[in-house]
């Protein structure tokens, strides 16, 4: 889906920036998770000409907790797996434009093939790269292993998270203060586990803005691959705004009951002309949503199919009165398995 939008001034402030996920760079091989260079720097070059204030991740969170407000547009680049492909083809065109990046590393896979090495982390650190905890294994950490209870599925999810933070003490000096669910999958009990563990900020991979009234353990990000990758797509994202959604039920992103998944929440209808709200079910058919209490700003989504695949999302976007601006909010959904993978038999990462 592509939104055509006119381009908004950069010299408003708001207590929101677009946060943008990139993978692998010029890798042809993986296409879902891939962006080329010429693609890269087009997007690169369009915020220099437009002026668009690009801050790294670990200031916009600070500041967002402090209720500062922030360059509208602001964007923030990720990067999440620390590829090669970042090294060979990607930090070479941040760098050009002086562009923050933080890059999300899982500790087990440092030195394996296609990944970079604890030296060329220390020395991209060096250079003003800031990383992140991806998690020791990327492994489903949602899913149980055989009659795994709930405390020791705690204990190995914790465990496997303080590995990693470990890790990068020993080897960064200092273990990162933002994390990143692998897959981009988390649940009301992964994310307490993430609090308890000290970060200052989670983030997935469900698409939608930044803003200062989310909840920093559930923060979203627009990925850029997979066919999305134009300078037009990538534009769009950048002056979408967040939609002022609040989640009524369910309070978890886990299927565990009905599916399709009903989703009901509020919405301010100050903010928005109610009459252009859509939904947009991936992975699935059609998604419905319709008015519970307009008075209340009440209003259900529900997909006209089944979920059949391990991830999904909800994507909710509606327009101003006058069709200039376009608001947007997404929903995970995951149905977990039981039995996972063995942690390095895990072909592809996202």
């Amino acid at each position: 889906m592509l939104i055509l939008l006119l381009v908004l001034g950069s010299s408003a402030y708001a207590e929101q920036a677009n946060v943008f996920i990139y993978h692998r760079f010029n890798d042809s091989r993986y296409p879902s998770t891939n962006i080329s260079s010429e693609d890269f720097l087009a997007q690169l070059e369009f915020l220099q000409a437009r002026k668009i204030t690009v801050l790294g991740l670990g200031q916009v969170i600070a500041s967002l907790h402090q209720g500062l407000a922030l360059p509208r547009p602001c964007a923030v680049i990720t990067v999440d797996d620390a590829y090669r492909s970042f090294l060979t083809d990607g930090w070479s065109l941040l760098k050009r434009f002086g562009y923050p990046v933080t890059l999300f590393v899982s500790t087990e896979s440092i030195g394996a093939r296609d990944y970079l090495t604890w030296a060329e982390l220390q020395s991209l650190q060096r250079e003003g790269v800031a990383i992140g905890n991806h998690s020791a294994s990327h492994a489903y950490l949602l899913d149980r292993l055989p009659n795994e209870s709930d405390s020791d599925w705690q204990g190995r999810v914790s465990t496997d998270i303080m590995n990693a933070q470990q890790a990068f003490e020993d080897h960064l000096g200092a273990g990162p203060q933002v994390f990143d669910y692998p897959y981009g999958e988390f649940s009301p009990g992964l994310v307490e586990l993430v609090k308890k563990a000290g970060f200052t900020a989670a983030f997935g991979q469900q698409s939608g803005v930044l803003t200062a009234d989310q909840d920093f353990y559930r923060l979203p990000r627009f990925p850029i691959g997979d066919g999305h990758a134009s300078l037009d797509e990538f534009r769009s994202k950048l002056f979408m705004q967040a939609l002022p959604v609040q989640v009524v039920s369910p309070g978890s992103t886990l299927i565990t009951g009905s599916n399709p998944p009903v989703l009901r929440f509020s919405l301010n209808n100050d903010a928005v002309d109610s009459k252009t709200l859509r939904c947009f079910a991936a992975g699935a058919s059609d998604c419905d949503v319709r008015i519970v209490d307009q008075a209340e700003g009440l209003y259900e989504a529900v997909a006209r199919q089944p979920i059949i695949g391990r991830r999904s999302k909800y994507t909710i976007t509606a327009s101003d009165s006058r069709g200039r601006s376009w608001f947007w909010y997404s929903h995970l959904w995951v149905r977990p398995k039981g039995p996972q993978m063995p942690y390095h038999s895990v072909p592809r990462r996202e």
